[in-house]
């Protein structure tokens, strides 16, 4: 039996006790460190994304009501409604530059719309952002809310 092979030794065979307790502490201090990260990343996360989620949530959100209340206030005021027809005519001169692949107009009149948008009040500006997921062709509420809308569209006839 003397002549049988023996096995290598592995490295942790090789090390004494002191250092067996030393890399087993070594590996605690290591976990401890993870678990101490993730008791502070988790809730970071969680203050961060939470209200992130929130806001996403409700800028999607919008009703007939909504729609209601901007046709409301923006017919109750003149200078309002003239911006509001003044960016129905922007969006259809920028509809023609898109199709004549006029690109720099397109982004003059954007930007155009955009501040006159400011102009008609908070509430019109969410909800034209809260349309933008809304498919008026397929969606019922989208629908509903351009509906509402057509009231403004007929002062600009006038």
């Amino acid at each position: 039996m003397a002549n049988e092979p023996v096995a290598p030794e592995t490295p942790a065979e090789n090390l004494d006790k002191s250092q067996k307790s030393e890399g087993s502490r070594r590996n605690s201090r290591d976990r401890w460190n993870v678990l101490v990260n993730v008791k502070v990343v988790v809730p970071i996360l969680l203050i961060v994304g939470v209200p992130v989620c929130a806001q996403a949530q409700s800028m999607s959100r919008v009703s007939k009501v909504d729609a209601q209340r901007v046709v409301e206030i923006i017919s109750s005021n003149k200078a309002k409604t003239q911006t509001y027809c003044d960016i129905r005519n922007l969006g259809e001169q920028m509809e023609r530059a898109y199709e004549r692949r006029d690109m720099k107009l397109v982004d003059e009149l954007h930007k155009k719309i955009d501040t006159m948008q400011k102009t008609l009040g908070p509430e019109y500006v969410a909800l034209i952002n809260g349309l933008e997921p809304l498919d008026p062709e397929k969606d019922k509420l989208g629908a509903e809310i351009m509906f509402e809308l057509t009231a403004l569209n007929r002062l600009c006839t006038r």
